[in-house]
């Protein structure tokens, strides 16, 4: 049989209307490959699903909508991964229910590399979205592939910051793969797909749906070795990803914020619960022992001309990352990349409320 033949029997598997996860599961346990399913007797077939699903199967073949996925596939950087597939999250694999098939546009060296989740608040305060924007770049620095939702707020900082260490990410949506959401964030898919990856469980053409994302975070949880929420409330859908992380076994972190802001009482709850409190980076570092073989997060090896006079403007009382702009003549962008390598060498804190402080080390 051909790759191609193999490949179109997965997705009339996958693309059957009325034949979920579950029952694809059960069938590939008690046959093997979707040939050998669809190649299989009535009665046979019957007494694993029942009579329905059979029905279903045999006599219902979405033609369209297989054509459809095969062209796509034969796109360059454009992937259809199925359970049996050497490339397949291994990740994924180990959690109870992993999808059996996978939309993947970018690199599929990726799928397979050490990951932590960063998620949180749609609506984030400014601090956390720096918060969550500065911690991805440093991790993904120090070599861990970032991974979130693609979503408005700290899942786009996530993925913005480890593009901007040139780092890793991938993006797990609740769409299909051709329907990027939301629409604000189109520029920022196009450019993860183009150095990272884009992945999806939805079939081509599958709208957002409130139902959708939480299958979405399923994922994301399972796809990494632990999750860090930066910013949440009480009814964020990160802690939904948080939740089904600690059920995995994963790690899961927080960050704590102000006692006062509704945006910090999530991670609050999750740290009664036993999240691991994170502060610094390496914080998540020490947590991950795992992570120990990539080496430690790269600082700056030694403070250079313009850093110093970083220093020197700031003095030792708390100002924000504008007024160290005005007085040093520099841009914001410069002087956020000098604040991050300070900040890992003990040099800097960064204070709630978007202000930094210097550290004395006398």
């Amino acid at each position: 049989m051909s790759a191609r033949e193999s490949l179109t029997n997965w997705l009339r598997l996958t693309l059957t209307p009325g034949i979920g996860g579950q029952t694809q599961r059960k069938l590939l346990d008690a046959f093997g490959l979707p040939e050998v399913i669809f190649a299989t007797g009535r009665n046979t077939l019957s007494g694993v699903v029942g009579d329905r699903a059979t029905r279903l199967l045999l006599d219902t073949e979405n033609r369209s909508a297989i054509d459809r996925a095969l062209a796509w596939s034969e796109q360059p950087g454009q992937y259809l991964l199925c359970l049996a597939d050497p490339e397949y999250p291994q990740s994924l694999l180990q959690t109870p229910d992993p999808p059996t098939l996978l939309y993947v546009r970018g690199r599929l060296d990726l799928l397979n590399s050490a990951a932590l989740a960063v998620v949180g608040s749609r609506n984030p305060t400014p601090q956390g979205a720096m918060n969550a924007e500065r911690f991805s770049a440093a991790l993904a620095a120090a070599g861990l592939t970032i991974v979130s939702g693609l979503a408005l707020g700290i899942d786009a900082a996530a993925h913005r910051g480890a593009l901007s260490a040139s780092g890793h990410t991938i993006a797990l949506i609740g769409t299909g793969i051709d329907r990027l959401y939301p629409a604000v964030n189109q520029a920022l898919a196009f450019e993860i797909a183009d150095r990272g990856a884009i992945v999806s469980e939805f079939p081509l053409g599958t709208p957002p749906a409130a139902s959708n994302f939480p299958r979405r975070n399923r994922l994301i949880a399972g796809f990494s070795r632990g999750t860090l929420v930066v910013e949440a409330t009480t009814e964020s859908g990160s802690l939904i990803t948080a939740r089904l992380a600690a059920e995995l076994g994963r790690e899961v972190f927080a960050i704590p914020g102000s006692i006062h802001s509704p945006q910090s009482r999530g991670c609050h709850r999750l740290l009664k619960e036993g999240a691991k409190l994170v502060e610094t980076v390496q914080d998540v570092v020490d947590e991950l022992r795992w992570l120990q073989s990539a080496g430690p997060i790269e600082q700056a090896p030694e403070t250079t001309a313009e850093s110093r006079g970083l220093l020197l403007s700031m003095g030792f009382d708390p100002c924000s990352l504008d007024d160290l702009a005005t007085r040093t003549g520099l841009t914001a962008d410069a002087v956020s990349v000098m604040l991050l390598h300070l900040e890992l060498d003990g040099q800097v804190a960064n204070l709630p409320g978007g202000h930094y402080q210097r550290i004395s080390r006398a």
